[in-house]
Formats: C-alpha cells, sequence, structure tokens
C-alpha cells in the first residue's frame, strides 16, 4: 500500500508529513472488516475514512463559503447558498474524485469491490472528503484550502446562481427522456424563527419522490432535484 499511497500523494499535489492520514483517507469500512476481523468498532474506526471524511465535509463547507463569499461579494445569501449546494454537491465530489482518478487508490473488500464501489458517486464523494480532513489534519487550514482551490479551480470559475439551479432542469429533462410528466415539488414544512427559517421540499414524480433542504424554498426545490437525479441515476447517497 505504502507504494500506492505515496503516488497518490504526488497526484493530489500535497507532500504528507504523516502518510499514514492518507492511508487511512482512502480505506473504506469494507476493508477493514475483511482484513481485521478480530479488532473492536474502536479500533476499526480508527483504521478507516469516515471520521476523516466527517472533518472534511466542514472544511470543504468553510473553504467553499469563504471562496463565493470573496468571489461574488454583491449576492444575496440565498444566491450564494444555491451556489455552495451546488459545489459541495455528490454529484460535484465524485466528478472531481473520478479526474484525480481517486477511486483507483481505494482499499475496498471484495463484496464492496464486486459490486463497482470504484464507481458509486457517493463513495467517490466521501473519499474526497476524506482527503480535504486527511490534509487538514496534516498541515492545517491553509494548506487545505490550497488543495480545495487547485482541484476546484473549474468549478470556483464557472459557479454561477443560474448555473446552480441545473438540478431542477436536468430533473425535468431526464423525466422527459423516460416519457414521464415533469416533477412536481411540494412544501412539506417550515421550522425556525422568521429570520432563519429552512424549508422542507419534497419532489414526486411517477413511481419516485425525494425530499430537500434549504434556507429558501428555491434552494430545498434544489437539493430535491439533486437527490431525485441521485435516485433516478442509481447512484447510492448512503
Amino acid at each position: 500500500m505504502s507504494a500506492s499511497v505515496a503516488k497518490l500523494e504526488n497526484l493530489i499535489g500535497h507532500k504528507f508529513q504523516n502518510l499514514k492520514l492518507l492511508e487511512r483517507a482512502v480505506t473504506h469500512r469494507s476493508w477493514a472488516f475483511e482484513n481485521l476481523p478480530n479488532q473492536d468498532e474502536s479500533t476499526v474506526r480508527e483504521s478507516v475514512n469516515e471520521s476523516l471524511e466527517f472533518v472534511g465535509d466542514s472544511v470543504l463547507g468553510l473553504v467553499v463559503a469563504e471562496e463565493l463569499f470573496l468571489s461574488h461579494p454583491t449576492l444575496s445569501e440565498g444566491d450564494l447558498t444555491l451556489m455552495k449546494h451546488r459545489l459541495v454537491s455528490t454529484a460535484t465530489l465524485a466528478s472531481i474524485a473520478e479526474g484525480l482518478n481517486l477511486g483507483d487508490y481505494v482499499r475496498f473488500g471484495r463484496g464492496e469491490e464486486k459490486t463497482g464501489g470504484r464507481k458509486k458517486a457517493a463513495l467517490l464523494a466521501n473519499t474526497l472528503e476524506a482527503v480535504i480532513g486527511a490534509v487538514f489534519f496534516d498541515s492545517g487550514y491553509a494548506a487545505a484550502r490550497f488543495f480545495i482551490k487547485r482541484v476546484f479551480d473549474e468549478q470556483f470559475r464557472s459557479a454561477t446562481p443560474k448555473s446552480s439551479l441545473d438540478f431542477k432542469s436536468t430533473l425535468q429533462e431526464t423525466l422527459q427522456a423516460r416519457r414521464l410528466q415533469a416533477p412536481q415539488y411540494s412544501l412539506i414544512k417550515a421550522e425556525g424563527p422568521p429570520h432563519d427559517r429552512k424549508f422542507f421540499v419534497e419532489a414526486t414524480w411517477k413511481g419516485g419522490r425525494a425530499q430537500g433542504e434549504g434556507i429558501s424554498i428555491k434552494a430545498a426545490e434544489m437539493m430535491a432535484a439533486e437527490a431525485a437525479l441521485a435516485i433516478l441515476n442509481g447512484k447510492d447517497l448512503n
């Protein structure tokens, strides 16, 4: 594994002080179950990428929010939120992970390997978040920010409020291609005080439904459309 991790280190462009962090970032729980069969749950958790993924998700969110604020100082909170949702979506993360060939370096168990784990959008996205977490713990926020800005460069440059609404358009086109009617969006509930509301929306179509949430109804509809596309495309959201 050391040679593979060293190659991945060169690929992502960050020189690790502690390569074990990168090795953990690309270790899926299925591998630990097969290769660490007699270890307790706490040892397994310390060997797999789930906790790094959790931290990487938060670091990514902060970097994206910072970059959008600095690049688009006149946009409203709603527009910035829509853009952020698009940039940190499973689809975007999976696309970047594919561009880095991260799937080639992940340690999966035989079962996950057989079911196409290296191609699953959610697993690729989770691995990228884990790598971000590994960079953060290895060298701090500045290094993680540099890495994120580099691999998200194209996405940052093309991000606009209009482009962030593509999930709804894409969902409608996908359903039309399958000779199905356009989706219907309905507000399920709204929570919180007037200055800090959160909206929950459900998208329904013939044979399926998906939910999304956001600080506006428009943002919640966009997230519901993204979840619907993942279902229609057979992508694992877990």
